[in-house]
């Protein structure tokens, strides 16, 4: 990889901890419309675009009935949640650390604009960060490769570019690898390694602040 790269963030569960919140906002919002699913069931789509979880967990059927619904719903779930959701240890020094090593960095989520907008606060990453992309930017979410071929337009960067992506679920890595870049996980998002590893991820670290300290070490070094 060239000297100069793109890093390209996850934000939900890589640099916030904010998944369990998401699950149980699922959770509230699919007992809202008399549909029950267990929790850990949904903290394992987490990642996934919020658009494709009704499917995920309940099929095409539950999708037909509630979907749209249900997901404007979840949204309003997390809305009472995002002050407790806070950036997970060391977060900060991870965007500042690809930065003073001369890559661009662009944080891809797939979430609503206005949650993303208090996590750049949470994350001080608005004067850090060279450009960020919400669900608004993308018409198919994660596992797709949009959100990161948006990412890297933000940039003005061809789909080609030198580029990393950091992400905490499988569905970040097989983002990723769709969009032929490496991706580095971490396990804030709950995955197992063995996951992890078997769709694709280069390395592991436990959270965005080891991968920090390790980040001589991988391809943004």
């Amino acid at each position: 990889m060239s000297e100069s790269a793109i890093a390209v963030l996850d934000i939900d569960g890589t640099l916030v901890d904010s998944n369990c919140g998401h699950a149980l906002a699922w959770y509230w919002a699919l007992c809202s419309v008399g549909e029950t699913y267990p929790v850990w069931r949904l903290h394992r789509l987490i990642g996934m675009g919020g658009d494709q979880v009704p499917t995920a967990v309940g099929g095409e059927d539950l999708e037909r009935r509630v979907g749209e619904r249900v997901w404007g719903w979840q949204g309003k779930e997390v809305d009472a949640l995002l002050e407790e959701m806070a950036p997970l240890p060391d977060a900060i020094s991870l965007l500042v650390a690809i930065k003073e090593r001369g890559h661009r960095l662009v944080l891809a989520s797939s979430g609503q604009q206005r949650h993303v907008d208090v996590f750049l606060d949470k994350l001080e990453a608005r004067d850090i960060a060279d450009g960020w992309t919400t669900s608004d930017d993308v018409g198919a979410s994660k596992p797709a490769p949009d959100l990161l071929q948006v990412a890297l337009k933000k940039l003005d960067a061809p789909l080609d570019a030198p580029s990393v992506m950091v992400g905490d679920s499988v569905w970040d890595v097989k983002a990723a690898k769709k969009a032929g870049m490496p991706a580095i996980a971490v396990r804030s998002g709950g995955f197992g390694d063995d996951e992890l590893w078997k769709v694709g991820a280069i390395a592991i670290y436990d959270t965005s602040g080891d991968l920090a300290k390790a980040l001589d070490d991988t391809p943004l070094a």
